[in-house]
């Protein structure tokens, strides 16, 4: 009897593990996985004390349920469908002008990258000013991680990786424009007048000059991020489509 879900390493599982028992977390029927794996395999699996054990990479990325329920597909088709739209609406953006500070999702970024100033200060005066960006690409990150390691859901990771995309974006105009200021910042001034996080950052790397040339770059990577997110999701939902019961699958 495993005590350890041999596929994504979910404890507890169910004490019967007779057909049509099921990992809770990942759906695999653990009989299932008992009958093709020889007896030595599965004494390993069942004493490993380490989640996750034996789990490949791209297992963890492609992972999806046994048994999918046609509702919550559709719901993710549809989520995605939102999501690419949207995403692709932020691409088009110009960041040489800052367009994307006029979009709802740079309110609640904003919120993050001011929390990472204070978060960041007691480490001196650079990381304060630095923390800002920082926090805004973590969170997403420490988001994404959670989902995949913890939560063992690499479409909601998916959706995490493109809020990292969408953090990158926002983040290019910022930069791009710390050589020639024109952005208005929460004092109400352009960086011309301080307050400006990335003169300070490049100015002291020496790397002013290149500021336009870096946001330009941290756009395009925004952009990669976001358009990888969105083809991993989709990925996953044809993995799913293909243990979608009932009479709402397709195809």
């Amino acid at each position: 009897m495993y005590t350890r879900c041999p596929r994504c390493g979910h404890q507890p599982l169910p004490q019967d593990q007779v057909l049509p028992a099921a990992c809770p977390a990942c759906g695999v029927i653990l009989a299932k996985v008992a009958a093709n794996t020889p007896r030595r395999a599965v004494g390993s699996a069942a004493a490993a004390t380490m989640p996750g054990d034996g789990i490949t990479l791209r297992e963890r990325l492609l992972q999806v349920p046994e048994r999918v329920d046609p509702r919550h597909w559709w719901a993710r088709v549809v989520l995605l469908a939102w999501f690419a739209l949207w995403g692709l609406r932020l691409i088009a953006l110009d960041h040489r002008h800052g367009e994307i500070g006029g979009t709802f999702i740079h309110g609640p970024l904003l919120l993050f990258h001011e929390a990472g100033h204070v978060l960041f200060s007691p480490l001196g005066e650079w990381m304060m000013v630095a923390g800002g960006t920082l926090m805004q690409l973590l969170l997403p990150l420490v988001l994404m991680l959670a989902l995949l390691l913890k939560s063992h859901d690499p479409f909601g990771a998916a959706i995490g990786m493109w809020l990292l995309g969408v953090s990158l974006l926002d983040v290019a105009p910022y930069m791009y424009d710390a050589l020639q200021p024109q952005l208005m910042l929460l004092s109400g001034t352009t960086g011309e007048d301080g307050g400006h996080d990335w003169i300070h950052l490049l100015s002291s790397l020496g790397l002013l000059p290149r500021a336009q040339a870096l946001g330009t770059t941290t756009h395009r990577l925004g952009a990669g991020v976001l358009l990888l997110s969105l083809g991993w999701a989709a990925w996953l939902l044809q993995l799913q489509r293909e243990r979608v019961a009932g009479p709402w699958r397709g195809g």
